[in-house]
This record gives C-alpha cells, sequence and structure tokens, in this order.
C-alpha cells in the first residue's frame, strides 16, 4: 500500500473536482472545460482509490469487532497515520501536505464507509486540530500540528459542556490570568478523543461579567493532556459509533501558559465557531459513507432475497426505497463538495457546511432505516451490518451542531441576505 504522500508528491497539482460514484470516462468534445466539472484530478483518484483500498483491507473486517468490544482503534489509527490518511492539512511548515478540505472529505467518505465510529476517531482529531490550524502562530502550529505528523498520536476538540451544548455562550469552564499563566476550573463533557488525546483545543470563559457578549467573554487554549489537574472521566457507552472514546474532562487548577493562547484573550468563541466551516464538510462526507454503505448493502441484500418467486427488488416498493436512498446519497454528495470547494476557494462557507452537514445527516438516517427495512427481521439483528448502520447514523444528527442549530443557521443566512435587498 502506498501513502499520501507520496501520491502528492508524484502529482503535478492537487485540484477540487467532484466525482460521480459510478464514473465513467469522460466524452471528449474537444473543448475546454468552464465552470462546473465533475471530475476528479489524478491526485484526487489516487486518494480515495488509496482510502478505499485502507477501507476494504483494514477498516471494514474489524468494524464489528470493535463496535462489539468498544475498544479504541488505536491499531487502525497508527496503521492509517502510517499511510498519510491522517493530519492531510496541516501546513508545509509544520511538516504536512497542506491539502485542502475536499481532498480531506473523499478520504472521509471512504474511511466512513468501512466503520463511522473508526472514521469519527480520526475526524474528531483534525476538529480538535482545526482552531491551531485556523488562529495558531507559526510556532503554536509547528509545535503542536506537528507533533501529529512526528507521532501517532490524536488531538480533541473541549468546548461542550454539561450544561452547555449548541448555547456555547452557557460555557461555565474559566480561566483566570496569573501572571504568565491561566489557570482553569470547569467541567466538560462528551468530548470525543477525551481519553486518548495527546492535547486539546479548550474553549473557557476569561471575562467574569455573565452580561459579557460571547464574541469577547471566551479564550481558546491549547492544553496538554500531562498537565496536572485534567482528568478524563469514564468512557461513556453510546447507542452507536461506539469504538469512538467520549468523555468527561475535569480541570481543577490546572496551569496553562499565556504562550498556549490562541490568538489574544477574548478571542475564543469566533475560533471555536470558525473551526466548524472545516469541520461540516467532513462531517457531511462521513454521513455520505455510511449511506452510500447502506444504499448498496441494501441493493445487495434485495437481489439476492426472493418473495412470491422474485428477488425482491422487482417488487415496486423495494425498488423505489432502493431509488430515493440513491437520491439522497447523490445529492448530498453534490452538498459536502459545494460546502468544501467553497471553503477550500478562501470563502466563508458557513451557509453551505450547515446545508451539506443538516442534509447529509438527515440522508444517512434515512438510508440506514429504510436499509435495516429491506433487510426486514434479519435487519433487526446483529448478525447483519445494516443494525449498526442505523445506530452509527443518529448521532450525525446531534454533533459538531445539531440538525436543529443547521437549521438556525441556514435560516439566518437567509433573513439576512433578505433584508439587504
Amino acid at each position: 500500500m502506498g501513502s499520501v504522500g507520496q501520491i502528492v508528491r508524484n502529482s503535478a497539482r492537487p485540484g477540487l473536482r467532484a466525482l460521480s460514484s459510478v464514473p465513467k470516462p469522460a466524452v471528449d468534445t474537444g473543448k475546454s472545460s468552464t465552470g462546473y466539472s465533475f471530475e476528479l484530478n489524478e491526485t484526487q483518484k489516487e486518494l480515495q482509490d488509496l482510502a478505499r483500498k485502507f477501507t476494504k483491507e483494514e477498516i471494514m473486517p474489524v468494524a464489528a469487532e470493535y463496535d462489539r468490544t468498544m475498544k479504541y482503534p488505536w491499531d487502525i489509527v497508527k496503521k492509517a497515520w502510517s499511510v498519510g490518511l491522517m493530519n492531510c492539512h496541516v501546513p508545509a511548515h509544520a511538516g504536512g501536505l497542506n491539502l485542502g478540505v475536499f481532498d480531506g472529505c473523499l478520504i472521509g467518505e471512504e474511511m466512513s464507509y468501512g466503520c463511522t465510529g473508526i472514521s469519527t476517531a480520526i475526524e474528531a482529531s483534525g476538529l480538535g486540530q482545526t482552531p491551531v490550524l485556523i488562529a495558531g502562530s507559526k510556532e503554536q502550529q509547528k509545535k503542536y500540528l506537528g507533533r501529529l505528523i512526528e507521532e501517532p498520536l490524536v488531538a480533541a476538540y473541549c468546548v461542550t459542556e454539561p450544561g452547555a451544548g449548541s448555547d456555547v455562550n452557557g460555557v461555565k469552564t474559566r480561566a483566570e490570568k496569573k501572571g504568565d499563566e491561566y489557570i482553569i476550573n470547569g467541567q466538560k463533557m462528551w468530548i470525543t478523543n477525551g481519553g486518548v488525546a495527546n492535547w486539546y483545543f479548550v474553549l473557557a470563559r476569561t471575562n467574569p461579567d455573565p452580561k459579557a457578549p460571547a464574541n469577547k467573554a471566551f479564550t481558546g487554549f491549547i492544553v496538554e493532556r500531562d498537565t496536572p489537574g485534567l482528568t478524563p472521566g469514564r468512557k461513556e457507552i453510546n447507542m452507536g459509533q461506539r469504538c469512538s472514546d467520549t468523555r468527561g474532562i475535569t480541570f481543577e487548577d490546572v496551569r496553562v501558559p499565556k504562550e498556549n493562547v490562541l490568538i489574544a484573550e477574548g478571542a475564543g468563541f469566533k475560533i471555536a465557531m470558525g473551526a466548524f466551516d472545516k469541520t461540516r464538510p467532513p462531517v457531511a462526507s462521513g454521513a455520505v459513507g455510511l449511506a452510500q454503505r447502506a444504499l448498496d448493502e441494501a441493493t445487495k441484500y434485495s437481489n439476492e432475497r426472493k418473495t412470491f418467486g422474485v428477488p425482491i427488488n422487482n417488487h415496486q416498493a423495494v425498488a423505489f426505497m432502493l431509488a430515493n436512498m440513491a437520491i439522497g446519497v447523490e445529492t448530498a454528495r453534490l452538498a459536502w463538495m459545494r460546502a468544501a470547494w467553497e471553503v477550500d476557494q478562501g470563502r466563508r462557507n458557513t451557509y453551505y457546511a450547515s446545508v451539506a452537514k443538516a442534509y447529509a445527516a438527515d440522508v444517512a438516517n434515512k438510508c440506514a432505516t429504510d436499509a435495516v427495512q429491506i433487510f426486514g427481521g434479519n435487519g433487526f439483528n446483529t448478525e447483519y451490518p445494516v443494525e449498526k448502520l442505523m445506530r452509527d447514523a443518529k448521532i450525525y444528527q446531534i454533533y459538531e451542531g445539531t440538525a436543529e442549530i443547521q437549521r438556525l443557521i441556514i435560516s439566518r443566512a437567509l433573513i439576512d441576505q433578505a433584508n439587504q435587498k
């Protein structure tokens, strides 16, 4: 198996284009391409092929066992790191390949096809890194992002609290400046990679005034895992994506040097929210990977299972269900591609990122549910893969901003646009 580094080094240049899930040779009209193109460049095709091969050989054979044991997939993480399927977005000065969000989404969709619990363990590290990617100094990036290039380590995004999820302004964890340090006290919850991360991005309130606006009240910190007073809680036993490590984190007089502040005091909320523009497209691509797997499993089973003397996909009720699943998969894929492409062009993609995340999450849940229905009684049994897909799908409508929050963002963008006309 090759590596992402070899693919990029052998490429003329990385590009940002789309694909069909059933690719066919392009028609040569002799005309130059303008506007949208639904063709991956050669680099992206190789990235996709590498991720697809890795998923088939390394993830799919062990996905059910990791789901059963709920063990963190360190073996898979280390293998993914060794072939360059992690940390592709890290800038060159920190030792990375500086690939775009689109390229990362291509990889993420393929790996999620195999197991979204395993892909979330990897993608969550990207979420933890993104605040440093968008707001860290070169020194901070080299130290903390570079560390992840040098060793198979992961990071975590540490914002959510027991009483503050969608309402980030409700974060109560506090950081008090004393000399050249900040002292953090508080409790975080539902932190993916919480028990295995080497370092965390932590959002804490530095302005004690409860009426202070969010864009001035919070500060973002890089916090080392081994800092005294930082204690991960027990691993949460979740409905799906069970090998992903989700925990609460307690901060008791955790001392953080001022050099670990991102940008400046008061900039934390903007950084924390800005990260989602880059990380929601990968979440959407993961949901599409799950939806595609559900469609493929259902199509194969419906061709093998017979009722009334014919395969069940000969019955219109099943055939139309498969068709609707395909419609959802294809359109959700286009949604993440647009969102990823926009941010890679240097434009703000908040609207598109929320559209992609909300829609792909709904499609994943619908496809998984329909796959279980097509499998019938077998779909409700752990001997078949679709019950896991159904359990794994639900979290896509919750983490990195609930379905309702995405619709709030979308509607506000629409209203703001209307008011400007």
